[in-house]
This record gives C-alpha cells, sequence and structure tokens, in this order.
C-alpha cells in the first residue's frame, strides 16, 4: 500500500535563494550582465585565437577549448538559474534536470582534464623547448582533444543513463539553483548503489589524478625555471605558466571544498556561494586572466583592421 500511494515525481522545484526580497532583481541583473561579458570575453578569444596566425599555437588551442568548456558550463547553468531567481523558485521537468546534469559532469569532466593536458604542454614548453614542436604536434594536439571531449561525455552520459533508470517519489524540492547530482538522488526512492558506485569511480581519476600530474609538472617547472641563468628568461618561463596555475587553484580549490570535503554540517548557504563561484564567476575570470600580452596585442590588430 505504501508504494502505490507514493507519489511519482516528474518535474523539480530548484528553490534557489529564498528571501531575496528586494534585492531579487538588483541580483537578477547583476547575473545577467556577469552572464553577458562572460559569453562575450570568451567567444571574442576563441575568435582571435582562430583568426590571428599569432596565436596558433598549442597553448591557445587548448585555451580556447577550456573557454569552449566554461561557455557549456555557465550556459548550462546560468539562464535557468535566472529564471529561478526572477521568480523565487522555478520547476524544472525530471528530464531537463537529468540533461542538465549530463552538461555539467561533461564540461567538468573536460575541465579536469582539459587542465592536466595544458600542464603537461607547459612543461614540454619550460622543460623540453628543442623537442617542444616535435612532441606537441598538431596530430597530438586533435587526439588529446578529441580524447578528453569523448571520455568527459561518455563519463556523463553513463551517470545520466543510471539516473533516467531511478524512480523519483519523495519530495521534489531541492534547496539549490541547478540540478546538482547530491540534492537530486535525494529525492529518490530506489537503490542509488549504482550510480553512487560509478560517481566514486569517476571522482578519483577525475581529480586525484589530474592534481598529481599537474603538481608533479610543476615541481619539475619550477626546477627548470631556476636553472634559468638569464632574469628575462625566467620572467618570460613564469608568463607562461601563472595563468595556468591561477586557474587550477581556483578551480581544484572550488571542486574540492564543495565535492571532496564532506558536506554534513556544511551551511547550504555557503555551499551556494561556493557554487556560483564555480559556474558563474570563474567562467568570466578564466579569459581575463588568460588575456596575456599576445592575445592582448591580436586584439589591438582587429580594432585597428574594423577602424
Amino acid at each position: 500500500m505504501e508504494a502505490q500511494n507514493q507519489t511519482i515525481v516528474t518535474e523539480i522545484l530548484l528553490l534557489g535563494f529564498q528571501q531575496l526580497d528586494c534585492f531579487r532583481i538588483p541580483i537578477f541583473l547583476m547575473f545577467l550582465i556577469i552572464y553577458c561579458l562572460t559569453l562575450v570575453a570568451n567567444v571574442m578569444i576563441i575568435t582571435l585565437v582562430t583568426l590571428s596566425q599569432h596565436l596558433h599555437s598549442p597553448m591557445y588551442f587548448f585555451l580556447s577549448h577550456l573557454l569552449l568548456s566554461d561557455i557549456l558550463l555557465t550556459t548550462n547553468i546560468v539562464p535557468n538559474m535566472l529564471k529561478v531567481i526572477l521568480r523565487q523558485g522555478s520547476t524544472i521537468p525530471l528530464s531537463g534536470c537529468i540533461t542538465q546534469v549530463h552538461f555539467f559532469g561533461t564540461s567538468l569532466a573536460a575541465e579536469c582534464l582539459l587542465l592536466t593536458v595544458m600542464s603537461y604542454d607547459r612543461y614540454l614548453a619550460v622543460c623540453k623547448p628543442l623537442h617542444y614542436s616535435t612532441i606537441m604536434n598538431y596530430n597530438l594536439q586533435l587526439k588529446l582533444v578529441i580524447g578528453y571531449w569523448s571520455i568527459s561525455s561518455l563519463i556523463s552520459i553513463i551517470a545520466a543513463f543510471l539516473i533516467s533508470q531511478l524512480h523519483f517519489c519523495h519530495s521534489n524540492m531541492i534547496n539549490h539553483f541547478f540540478c546538482d547530482l547530491a540534492p537530486l538522488l535525494e529525492l529518490s526512492c530506489s537503490d542509488t548503489f549504482a550510480i553512487d558506485l560509478d560517481n566514486s569511480l569517476q571522482a578519483t581519476p577525475l581529480t586525484i589524478f589530474p592534481i598529481v600530474f599537474i603538481s608533479a609538472t610543476y615541481v619539475r617547472i619550477f626546477k627548470s625555471i631556476l636553472k634559468i641563468q638569464s632574469t628575462i628568461g625566467i620572467q618570460k618561463a613564469f608568463s607562461t605558466c601563472t595563468s595556468h596555475l591561477t586557474v587550477v587553484c581556483i578551480f581544484y580549490g572550488t571542486l574540492f571544498t564543495l565535492y571532496v570535503v564532506p558536506s554534513k554540517g556544511q551551511l547550504l548557504k555557503v555551499n551556494k556561494i561556493l557554487s556560483l563561484m564555480y559556474t558563474v564567476v570563474t567562467p568570466l575570470f578564466n579569459p581575463l586572466i588568460y588575456s596575456i600580452y599576445e592575445i592582448k596585442t591580436a586584439l589591438r590588430k582587429y580594432v585597428k583592421k574594423i577602424s
């Protein structure tokens, strides 16, 4: 009788940010402006990398895919989040919620793998400069890009399929501004062992391995930089790594706090703020962090052509 009386959930209610009251419209406008600026900045740099011969190098090739991942991430989250803010809570179909989890997982996994690939690229550029162009050729770049996008998509498809097999018959409310995996699973009345196991098996290769690999490559990079006797050479070597290292620290710092540190006892407001950092703020910071000299020079050239 209990199973028969259970109500099957077909849509999810995202509570978002409660008790915004008179701040609802200003916050909505602020996030809308940030989203528009994020799209403009990321698309602009991707366009410059594509059109400028001066920027046709592995570092900028991988950078364009990093920014593409940011566009996927923020576009998957922010438009619906704006609706949630404006309406002080909004419903989303269960299928749409699972789709959001899928694309969120894809962009998350892609960025983890891409930052690892970029650290390898910086290692070759600093530690093996004479063999850099031979090793990091265009064929290898394509294989790496196809590889990490394929792996990221496959991982997320498996997770989305496992979620779609679950039955949801508890409360349909999620106290968040997007469909994150953990709160979604709390609504399930099915056995979540398979998806929990899949999530645990993914966590190690997608977080621990990249962190260890990136740390090891930067130890080698810093050792090589310290051997450079020219001050200009040291500055140039550091300039090629600083942007990437900054993005790595911001990305993995937020990721570690959100998904690795146990969340029991963690305030929901803090969790939401950290999620905002990753889904809204970081995609805007990345193009600003990477707006290094070469990109600024390329932008000035195109502005002069237009004017």
